[in-house]
């Protein structure tokens, strides 16, 4: 049996690695788990029921603090992850801390990621042991040092298919059943603290304002300062979600999903959901497939006359199989990785 170590530092890693942590366990491996307070992250681990060591902090969108706080947090896992003892592998999904304090410790790690502009995979990459990127994510725009792509793995489909292939059928039939019942459009804001976010903040407010009264808008905020932003009067009949709602319940009653930021507006339209991206940056490659199979949109600029002409003539789509499919591949592919390092 192993000793696994999970680095879950934003709210994505939950979705993804949850399903695999329990398989783990109940497979009889042990599992330590750190974390960190951004975004929703420490309520959706309490949420799904698991145990976690909060290391660190987040140091917003702040250049400099992050550069100053980068090292900070590296440390700070090498102390606990020490004093836990006999780890075995490090396993992470955008977290460019674990294979840095992994390779001081002695530890081999995998570390996945689905951005291909994300500065900090520089790091990452060279302190990791084996990769795993999506298989239409472009090698070049990833990686300058070619003597890494010998790290590089690559698995089916895209990130969000590794761990909704579980509950894609399922949704898929609710939502065929219930489609005259589904009013909610939801709305993901943007990921204003992130380091590779330079666009627009707020810039969906007139859009949302001219709707609340049409449509019940729920905000699906990513922290504090944006739950109080939408609770001013501007939006006196937008809803505001003050912890993080079940994914099954948003993907079943929700008419519409915009999202500004990338992960949630992927798992909606890996799903079916009629999706909108309304991201202010350069799209990830992962987007671009979706985009291209008819999953997703891309609308940065999304007024409310635009938003009202998608959903008359939006239609409802069927389960997207094949990256359901895919997904399943992908996790054994890396759940097979993760256990067969115990026998090297």
């Amino acid at each position: 049996m192993m000793k696994i170590w999970f680095d879950l530092s934003n709210s994505p890693h939950i979705n993804m690695f949850c399903d695999l942590i329990k398989e783990l366990e109940i497979e009889g491996n042990e599992v330590i788990i750190t974390s960190r307070p951004l975004a929703n992250t420490i309520q959706l681990l309490e949420q799904k029921g698991l145990t976690h060591k909060i290391i660190g902090t987040h140091y917003g969108k702040n250049i400099l603090k992050k550069i100053f706080g980068f090292p900070i947090r590296i440390i700070q896992l090498i102390i606990y992850i020490r004093s836990v003892g006999n780890v075995h592998l490090a396993v992470s999904q955008s977290s460019f801390h674990s294979p840095i304090a992994s390779w001081f410790l002695g530890i081999p790690s995998i570390y996945t990621n689905d951005n291909e502009h994300a500065f900090g995979n520089k790091a990452a990459f060279l302190f990791a042991t084996m990769i795993y990127l999506p298989e239409n994510l472009t090698l070049k725009t990833t990686l300058s040092n070619r003597l890494l792509s010998k790290k590089v793995k690559k698995y089916p489909g895209i990130k969000e298919g590794i761990y909704l292939w579980r509950m894609g059928e399922k949704i898929s039939s609710l939502r065929n059943n219930e489609v005259n019942l589904r009013k909610n459009i939801y709305f993901r804001p943007e990921p204003q603290t992130a380091q590779y976010y330079n666009g627009k903040v707020n810039f969906l407010d007139n859009t949302i304002a001219a709707l609340q009264n049409e449509y019940q808008i729920i905000i699906l905020p990513r922290d504090s300062d944006q739950s109080n932003y939408y609770k001013h009067n501007k939006f006196h009949s937008v809803k505001v979600a003050d912890k993080p709602i079940e994914f099954l319940n948003i993907a079943i009653d929700c008419l519409l999903f915009i999202g500004a930021g990338g992960s949630m507006t992927r798992e909606l339209a890996v799903l079916g959901v009629p999706t909108i991206s309304v991201y202010q940056e350069k799209l990830l490659d992962v987007d671009r497939v979706l985009i291209a199979n008819g999953l997703m949109i891309h609308e940065p600029d999304l007024t409310a006359d635009k938003l009202k002409v998608f959903i008359q003539t939006v239609k409802i789509n069927k389960m997207p199989n094949n990256f359901i499919q895919k997904g399943k591949s992908a996790y054994s592919l890396i759940k097979n990785s993760i256990l067969n390092y115990r026998n090297d």
